[in-house]
């Protein structure tokens, strides 16, 4: 199993903190591709260039493996002001 976290505007978009999910997915991009078909707004929070994906709280890019056990996070960038 995975733990996918989702955080700010992205948990707002696609409706939910976290999932749990079988470890089938080979990298973050499997994962993101697979997460976006679930309809609805997750294409949009998934959006590839707006979107800063980690694994285990280490910031990956998007072939990243991931693992039996692995937590992999996905937020937007952050901004400040």
């Amino acid at each position: 199993m995975i733990k996918v976290i989702f955080f700010a505007q992205v948990r707002e978009l696609v409706g939910t903190e976290q999932l749990e999910l079988a470890a089938e997915y080979p990298t973050v991009e499997a994962l993101r591709q697979a997460l976006c078909t679930r309809g609805n707004k997750w294409p949009l929070a998934l959006e590839p260039g707006k979107l800063l994906m980690a694994v285990n709280q280490t910031l990956v890019t998007v072939d990243h493996p991931i693992v039996d056990g692995d937590e992999v996070a996905f937020f937007p960038p952050v901004t400040g002001g």
